[in-house]
């Protein structure tokens, strides 16, 4: 094998709350969860747009109780919590203009997703969605991306704690990651862009940098060598939807796996379980972690794919990159014709207890990666036994 492909950089970024896709996700999201706390059948698909001192809702719900909701008393508290609490930095959740376009989902998609039959269920959508997993990291997620995660989490407790007052909410992480025979061996180089109030730079290089080295420390991948880029043009005053515009769904690769694996391109945020752009992206998830914990690969990518309205999938893909511990037709056949994962709609959904969210909520999944987190269903290793008896393994 060459030197090309045993030994190589990847870099993956993470955008935090304040960013302004992520606050657009954050509403569709809230909206979401409002939905289904009133009709756990309801059908969403929220889109926002903000921009300026603007918020847009646009999108088809169809809702039980829908008039209980007030989506811009959710909008309003969602921006508040994010941070953006100053009318002077001209977008604030006091004083943003909100406008609301949501009307009723589409009969003729109905007709497609809902039957007689819960099990029947058609897919909300067609297309096709990836799950990936590694075991480069206890969370089964790749390197690079988590630590991109772990960054913007822990500025945003220092921000909200007040602990480094000047930082303000929309920011940026990049972390690049030298991998040795497809294992983490070193940090090369840290990218981070903060909004912050006008103080100087040499003060924000030097917090921003001793943070890095707080956070990634405890890894042990940091190096003398390690290169540090703090707001690299110089000064980042000027942020969120005063700055850029924001709209829901852009940052699938920061939502995912950072780049690594595939992506079937579908957004997740604002959308209900019968979208299985997000559900079937979780499902896949759910399997391809199970079956890297189960040892029976290092590492693991599954694709599904649907037609809208019809139950079963049209396909189930599964590639281990050449790490499996057993035969990769034996993974696949375990995965097609046992009963341990059922990719039908209606059972994933079930399975993974996605219409009535207990102990977690679809907001927090748009904040810092919809995977490697346990308070997530998709994220549990409950089959791992199963599958080690599928494969004959010990």
């Amino acid at each position: 094998m060459s030197k090309l492909l045993t030994d190589h950089v990847f870099t993956s970024e993470s955008v935090s709350e304040g960013h302004p896709d992520k606050v657009c996700d954050q509403i569709s999201d809230a909206i979401l969860d409002a939905c289904l706390a009133q009709d756990s059948a309801a059908h969403v698909a929220c889109e926002t747009l903000a921009t300026g001192n603007l918020v847009v809702n646009a999108g088809e719900i169809t809702c039980r109780n829908w008039n209980r909701i007030d989506p811009q008393a959710v909008a309003r508290a969602v921006v508040k919590d994010i941070g953006y609490v100053r009318p002077e930095l001209n977008f604030s959740y006091d004083t943003f203009t909100y406008v609301c376009a949501l009307h009723g989902q589409s009969p003729d998609i109905a007709q497609g997703v809902n039957r007689a039959k819960p099990e029947d269920q058609g897919a909300g959508d067609q297309g096709m969605m990836f799950g990936y997993a590694t075991n480069a990291t206890r969370e089964l997620m790749p390197t690079p991306i988590v630590l991109s995660h772990r960054l913007l989490e822990r500025l945003a407790k220092l921000r909200k704690n007040g602990d480094i007052a000047y930082l303000r909410p929309d920011s940026k992480a990049q972390v690049s990651v030298l991998h040795r025979n497809g294992k983490p061996e070193a940090i090369t180089a840290v990218v981070i862009s903060h909004q912050t109030d006008d103080v100087p730079l040499s003060r924000i290089r030097k917090d921003l940098v001793g943070v890095a080295h707080e956070v990634l420390g405890k890894t042990r991948l940091l190096r003398n060598d390690t290169k540090f880029y703090i707001n690299p043009t110089g000064k980042f005053v000027l942020g969120g939807p005063q700055a850029d515009s924001g709209v829901t769904g852009r940052k699938i690769i920061v939502d995912s796996y950072g780049g690594v694996g595939s992506h079937g391109g579908g957004a997740f945020s604002g959308k209900d379980p019968s979208k299985v752009d997000r559900s079937a992206a979780y499902y896949a998830r759910y399997a391809a972690k199970n079956i890297v914990a189960a040892g029976l690969a290092d590492k693991c990518e599954i694709q599904v794919a649907y037609a809208i309205g019809v139950a079963k999938p049209l396909s189930i893909n599964v590639s281990t990159y050449g790490t499996a511990k057993i035969d990769e037709s034996r993974i696949a056949k375990i995965l097609l014709h046992s009963n341990i994962f059922d990719f039908r709609p209606a059972m994933l959904i079930r399975d993974l207890g996605l219409m009535k969210p207990v102990g977690w909520s679809y907001r927090q999944s748009s904040n810092y990666g919809h995977f490697g987190r346990s308070v997530f269903p998709w994220e549990k290793t409950n089959r791992v036994a199963a599958l080690r008896e599928a494969a004959g393994l010990k």
